[in-house]
């Protein structure tokens, strides 16, 4: 694949200041994002799969988003089966059945340099405040801890995040599609209060892979909001649904039994999952 050129980690492609606002109907959203004709504007440095940040143009209306090709994924030998893009879409229609929207319109098409995913670009809000340093052992109230940190050759800090209803939605998504990766860094408030979360292309596997910064509820009860929604994406995931049709032209057959089986093994428990500690529980590096 050539190299576009190359922009630096956290810079918006801009779709100008004279381009029409991108459309707020989560159905133009997608739209857009199938339809709309892709322009490269550069490749986030840091990422160790080809990232390109674009706009997409369609009837009038312009977005910026991210597009990652399939041809710019390096090969994971602990998930072999699909593609990025492919669990990068899977994910998006988890969440989407949810109705907690926590992931960015995502779609799977042909781009500039071949199929790929395509996800609308979440600007996030600088000043509010999901993760934080502290010192002692005990959080202050609305703070969940994760475990230590080295901030220093010879300190360390307790790693925490908030107490918030977003993070543990976010939570239960994430032992949902098994994200073997929730770092820091995907999570993206943005302005008005909403929260998204990016980066969910190792996902779906049939083994237990959970590794997330957010453990801090591991072993509570569900809330009940949550039991609730995870009834209805049961019935969205069973065979025959259009949910569960779709997931299948994403992922395996067999990863697909593995999500129902854990929607259900949740709703039996009732509670958060526990890291197993047979394996790191948390990514690295964690943000």
């Amino acid at each position: 694949m050539p190299a576009p050129e190359r922009v630096p980690a956290g810079v918006t492609p801009a779709a100008g200041p004279d381009a029409p606002p991108a459309p707020q109907d989560p159905a133009e959203l997608l739209e857009l994002l199938t339809l709309g004709d892709l322009t490269v504007q550069g490749q986030v440095r840091e990422a160790s799969n080809a990232v390109l940040l674009c706009t997409v143009a369609y009837e009038g209306r312009t977005a910026d988003c991210v597009y990652k090709p399939v041809a710019g994924e390096r090969p994971l030998w602990d998930f072999p089966d699909g593609t990025l893009a492919e669990r990068e879409v899977a994910a998006y229609e988890v969440s989407r059945a949810t109705g907690w929207d926590l992931v960015p319109p995502t779609v799977l098409r042909d781009g500039p340099y071949g199929t790929g995913m395509v996800q609308l670009w979440i600007d996030a809000d600088p000043d509010a405040e999901l993760l934080a340093l502290v010192e002692g052992d005990e959080p202050d109230d609305g703070w969940k801890p994760i475990g230590y940190a080295q901030v220093e050759e010879d300190r360390t800090a307790l790693l925490v995040h908030a107490d918030d209803i977003r993070l543990r939605r976010l939570a239960v998504l994430d032992a949902v599609i098994n994200n073997a990766d929730r770092k820091g860094g995907h999570l993206l408030p943005a302005p008005g209060g909403r929260l998204h979360a990016i980066d969910h292309g190792v996902t779906f596997h049939t083994d237990d892979k959970l590794r997330t910064l957010l453990w801090g509820w591991a072993g509570e009860p569900l809330p009940a909001e949550i039991t609730e929604t995870l009834a209805a994406l049961a019935d969205a995931l069973a065979p025959g649904t259009p949910l569960g049709a779709r997931l299948v032209e994403l992922i395996t057959p067999a990863e697909l039994t593995a999500l129902r089986e854990r929607v259900a093994t949740l709703r039996g428990t009732g509670r958060h999952p526990e890291p197993s500690g047979q394996w790191p529980a948390i990514p690295w590096p964690p943000v």
